[in-house]
């Protein structure tokens, strides 16, 4: 029976795939590595995909009765056929006495299938006598499936670890933060404003999306708030600089701007609720398929997402932990947002005890900072930004920062720098400055025909 086995033909799969029904543990450890395309007929493939799919999104293989509502889901009556037929053949397998060897053999299963793989891609290779790419496809074969299922090797791989390549950092824009965060957020990597509503969390992520698209970069920006013609007038406000009010009379001149953008940027609706990050994940794969493969990906915002959970704090914290997951599946850097509690309106600085609904949020992502406006703020278009986690470097720094309003441009400040000095003494000034900020405006709105009074210019002058 071994002797079959090892030839990993139909009956090695299918005992294969019995092993991911029943054992949970076996199955958390090779979904990375183990791939549908590994399996030699489309049904068995198909069902592969199926349980890598729901293990992704509820972390367990999916039961007997969500694999029958899977295939009755299926528009392809042949192939479904097949399917059952398959299910079939590998459900009389659960209690096979050796299914301990068939997960031993897995590892090797895997090579020899890159391998055949990596052969049959040798073809035309061979016809044209290109020698050195076949042995470089077999050497990548050979030591793919050993490289996925090992890890990084500490001692050897030294010099990979400093290669500027390893992280490929999407820049935010912002100086000062990409200093600290060594160069930006890094594929599989995962960052989060937060802020509570109305401060202007989706003004951010619009900021960082348009810093990456003016780099040359393609990005995909998820909105589950506001239409994706709304999101993407804000972006012509941020790249153009003209205020969003005024981009209907300037359609020419922003026309202009865009076309001599070397980034892309694709801006795609769902509903809220309305998806999950399985949804968002199967949508990278088809703008992949197009042809468009993502430098970022920004979701605004993720507590909008549909999770998995029995309450709200566990559904919130599976959502972020699978949005850290799908960065780390696609290599992208992926930045969201997330809703602070209404209390932190008031505060001069938002930290992690603020975070509405769940700290496993904080645990999850790699780098989190707030952004805190007040009233006094929102009339002087300044505010803060405070660094509450950072993998890549120090945390707990607080950064001045302003926010144009009309455009939604936002910037941050070093706190050495002359801008800098000056925003935060602004801040540290803030009643006096929004006081006499406020009577300018009144004066300049105020009607010609009105005499000042002693009263009034007393005012004025304070």
């Amino acid at each position: 029976m071994r002797e079959k086995l090892s030839e990993y033909g139909y009956s090695f799969q299918c005992k294969l795939i019995a092993t991911l029904f029943k054992d949970r543990a076996f199955l958390q450890q090779i979904i990375d590595i183990l791939e549908p395309s590994h399996f030699e007929s489309e049904a068995n493939t198909t069902i592969v995909e199926i349980i890598r799919e729901y293990f992704y999104e509820y972390k367990q293989a999916p039961t007997i009765e969500v694999m029958s509502v899977k295939v009755k889901e299926m528009t392809n009556d042949v192939l479904k056929t097949t399917v059952v037929e398959h299910l079939k053949d590998s459900y009389k397998q659960l209690d096979a006495p050796d299914l301990e060897f068939v997960k031993e053999q897995t590892i090797k299963f895997c090579k020899n299938q890159l391998l055949k793989s990596a052969i049959m891609d040798s073809v035309e290779l061979l016809k044209r006598g290109e020698f050195e790419q076949i042995k470089v496809k077999i050497d990548e074969a050979m030591k793919a499936g050993l490289e996925r299922a090992i890890g990084h090797e500490y001692n050897d791989d030294i010099e990979e670890r400093y290669q500027e390549s390893v992280r490929n950092t999407v820049a935010t824009g912002w100086d000062v933060i990409d200093d600290i965060a060594d160069g930006g957020l890094g594929k599989g990597e995962l960052g989060v404003f937060v802020a509570p509503s109305g401060i202007g969390k989706s003004w951010a992520l619009v900021n960082v999306g348009a810093a990456a698209v003016k780099a040359g970069l393609k990005v995909i920006h998820y909105t589950l708030e506001l239409n994706e013609s709304y999101v993407g007038l804000r972006y012509d406000a941020v790249l153009s600089g003209i205020q969003a009010q005024e981009l209907k009379y300037h359609i020419e001149e922003v026309k202009n701007i865009v076309s001599k953008l070397d980034g892309k940027l694709i801006v795609k609706y769902y509903p809220t609720k309305g998806g999950t990050v399985n949804t968002l994940a199967s949508h990278i794969e088809k703008c992949r398929l197009q042809g468009f493969d993502p430098d970022l990906v920004i979701v605004d915002y993720a507590d909008l997402l549909r999770g998995h959970g029995k309450e709200v704090r566990h559904e919130l914290g599976n959502i972020y932990e699978d949005l850290r997951g799908l960065a780390g599946e696609h290599e992208i850097p992926v930045w969201t947002a997330s809703q602070a509690n209404r209390s932190a309106l008031s505060d001069d600085i938002i930290g992690a005890e603020k975070i509405a609904e769940s700290y496993a949020k904080i645990m999850t992502a790699d780098f989190v900072m707030s952004l805190s406006r007040k009233i006094e703020d929102k009339i002087a278009n300044t505010g803060r930004v405070h660094v509450i986690k950072n993998r890549f470097g120090p945390d707990g720094m607080t950064y001045p920062t302003t926010m144009n309003t009309s455009i939604g441009h936002i910037d941050v400040y070093d706190n050495a720098s002359i801008s800098g000095k000056a925003e935060q003494q602004k801040q540290d000034n803030g009643a006096e400055y929004t006081r006499k900020l406020l009577a300018k405006k009144y004066d300049d709105f105020r009607p010609t025909n009105i005499k000042k009074d002693e009263n009034w210019k007393d005012f004025e002058t304070n």
